[in-house]
Formats: C-alpha cells, structure tokens, sequence
C-alpha cells in the first residue's frame, strides 16, 4: 500500500461526513452514500445534519459518488453505517451486511476494510469478514484485511469533533493497526490509541454508550422518587454538584441512534454466553419508560383536564441538533394523545418532511399565531426555546394553563403569572 492511500468512506451521515471531510485534507477521498438524495444535497454544498458548514462543505477535495463502480481501487474502505435494533430491541445487522455487499464486489488485493459502525464484539471477524470473502472471492487475512476504528461522533457537538478526539484502532495484524494508527493520527490532535485487538475496539466502543445510558438510568429513576417527595430533582443535581467527585449527569428522554440502542448490542452479546446482563437491561427499562412517566406527571397536574390542548416544544432526540433517530418526544405525544388530548409539536431544528415520514407528524411551521394551550412542554431545550421569554411564554398558554418544564430550562426566569409551572 502506498504511503497516501486511497480512501472510500461508505456511509456520509453524521459519522461519515465529518470523517470523510477530515480524511480529505490528508488523502484523496471517495464519500459513498447510496442515497443520491443525499449526495446531490452534499454536492450542491449542504449539510442538513448540520455537522459540517456549508463553506468546509464546498471547499473539500473529496468526490461524492452513489455509484458503487466508483468504489473499485480504493486501498482503504471505512465504514460508518448505521446499525439499529429492531422491534424487539435485537441487533440489526442490515446496513453493515449491506454495506459488506457493496464493498465486496469493488475492492481487490490488498485491500483494508475498517468498521467504524458500533457492534458486540466479534462482529467485524466473524460476520463482516467472511461475507467480503464470500462476496470478493478473495482470502481473509491474506488477500484482504480487516480493521476496526469505533466513531465517537457526538452529534452537535462542536469541541469533541474528529478532528481533535482520540481514535481508537485496531487491525488484523499489527501491521495493519500500525497504518491505520498513521492514517487516523494525521487527521486529529488527539493521536491513535492501539487497542490489543479487534474485538477489544469492538468492546471498548459498546461500554462508552452503555455507561451513559446506566448513568443516566440512575438520575431519571432518581427524579421519579423526588417526584413522588414533591422535590425537583433538578433542585436536588445542583445541590449534590457542588461535591468535588459529583457526575453531572442530568435527567431527561434517552433517545438517539447511539445512548438509546447500542446497550442492546451489549446485552445480546452477553446473553447470547448465557449470561444475564441484568445492570444493562435494568438501565434500558428505566430510560425507556420515562417519556410515559413525564406524560403521567404532566396529566396529575392536570386532574380532570378533558380534550386539552398540549404544546410539545422540541421533536429532535437532544438540544440543537436536528437528528430525529428513535426520539422519545414522540412516546410522550402519543401517551397523551391516548387520554384524548390534542397535541401539537413545534421544531426550528427539525426537518418536517422526515418528522412526516417517519413519525407521520405535522410540525407547526411557527409559534407566532399558536396560544391558548392548556399546557406547553418544554421537552427539548433547544436554544431558541430556553431563551423565551416570560412574556412569550405567556402568549403561549392559556390563562390557567401549565408550563412543565422536562429539562429545567426555564428555572429561574420571570414566568407569566396567567400560568403554572412544574419541573421534573
């Protein structure tokens, strides 16, 4: 392989883009996605995850290509597709064998496959490897190699970028970890960690997210015990912070393409030993039920309310990002909508043509000419919304009506007197 490898990234979402555009000040560098929606967006200079600015966008090397016939001679291959669960919360391996396919039948001798997609350990050796053999016709570990590198993009997050983390890496053999330690190190300031092997890369990345979710499992179990006290636990994380050794992790609806689903892959691979991951599993119930919890909370502040009107502010799985993977505003709207309330959703960062196709959800275009609500949620803290005004606040509810307050946004801020407030 030569000393400027030729590199493909298959897969241009919020992992792949910003790490292809990182890739391509360094290396020459093929941006694959078999959305040509997609490329056509990225082609014409636009982002719409929003990960990457217009102006880096447009300024890049790199060609964008949906036609898998692009993809031959490439040295480097570095996937970053999605792996989601299904239904029943099992592994869905469909975008990485997908992926394997395509792969496969584009690439020759020599070359290195690296996985970036989140899996249980053993799924890049014992899944991924045979099925580019099986599909190349080439010998595994001899004709081409595998490498594992986990992504830890943290959507919206415009300090821990690609560009300055630490890259974990590891190869099928320690000349293949070496390369890809040089290839990865040149394109950030924190460097490449070696992992032992490919398998402890693959463990190492399934533990970061199941961590969070546990410790987030831990202050929303908490916030329903303060709850049922009459404390906010808010109230409570702000006192107990003041402790040196305090984690600041903070209550809320655990949705997202990473905290809310790789913690399964985890506990499938455990019980697949036959053993019961029972902390994992536990930490998932939790999160999982507390969209139903908060709408629970929100309707006893609301006895005897009949057909009100809700005001959901926020759609997105996290403040300031317009990613609406597996978000769990929608199981609050629905366990609303199930008592017979009407129930609207407004989002500046949302896009409204997928919050319709994927959720079937009409977002309100604007907030201007919607009042009289009998209850607004503050479900997201978007930006836009944690700096409202009392006064619009007030526009917006009816007189009466209830603030609820998921994520505390609005503590401390002069609210309408015209309306409640309730915090979690």
């Amino acid at each position: 392989m030569s000393t400027s490898p030729k590199i493909a990234v298959i897969g241009l979402g919020y992992v792949g883009l910003p790490l292809a555009v990182a890739l391509a000040r360094h290396y020459r560098v093929i941006g694959f996605d078999i959305d040509a929606r997609r490329i056509k967006e990225i082609k014409g200079g636009h982002d719409r995850t929003g990960e990457i600015e217009d102006d880096v966008l447009r300024s890049t090397t790199m060609i964008f290509s949906a036609d898998p016939s692009d993809l031959a001679g490439i040295d480097i291959y570095m996937v970053t597709v999605p792996t989601p669960v299904t239904a029943d919360n099992l592994p869905d391996l469909g975008p990485v064998r997908a992926a394997c396919g395509t792969v496969g039948k584009a690439m020759g001798k020599g070359a290195i496959v690296v996985f970036e997609s989140t899996v249980y350990p053993g799924v890049t050796e014992d899944v991924c490897g045979p099925l580019l053999a099986e599909i190349s016709g080439l010998k595994c570990g001899k004709d081409f190699y595998l490498g594992y590198s986990p992504e830890r993009i943290n959507p919206g997050d415009r300090e821990h970028t690609v560009d300055r983390i630490t890259k974990v890496v590891a190869g099928q053999t320690p000349e293949v970890a070496q390369k890809l330690a040089e290839v990865y190190g040149s394109i950030t300031t924190g460097g490449a960690f070696i992992a032992r092997n490919i398998k402890t890369a693959e463990a190492a990345k399934v533990i970061e997210n199941a961590q969070r979710d546990i410790n987030i499992a831990f202050v929303n179990e908490i916030a329903v015990i303060f709850s049922s006290l009459g404390l906010s636990v808010h109230d409570v994380l702000d006192a107990s912070a003041t402790k040196w050794n305090f984690l600041p992790f903070r209550p809320g609806l655990v949705g997202g393409h990473c905290i809310g689903v790789d913690p399964f892959y985890l506990a499938h691979c455990a019980q697949s030993l036959g053993l019961n991951p029972n902390v994992i599993l536990a930490g998932r119930k939790v999160n999982d039920d507390m969209a139903y919890f908060v709408a629970e909370a929100i309707l006893k502040q609301m006895p005897g309310a009949n057909g009100a009107r809700f005001l959901i502010l926020g759609l997105t799985f996290k403040e300031d990002v317009p990613d609406l993977r597996n978000t769990k505003i929608v199981d609050l709207a629905e366990r609303l909508r199930k008592d017979g309330h009407r129930v609207d959703i407004h989002d500046p960062m949302a896009d409204p043509e997928e919050a319709r196709e994927h959720y079937g959800i009409e977002l309100l275009t604007s907030l201007a000419m919607n009042g009289g609500y009998d209850c607004v949620v503050g479900a997201v803290p978007h930006s836009a919304y944690a700096t409202l005004t009392g006064e619009s606040l007030g526009k917006l509810v009816k007189q009466g009506g209830l603030l609820a307050d998921v994520k505390g946004m609005w503590r401390g801020k002069a609210l309408p007197q015209n309306a409640r407030y309730w915090q979690l």
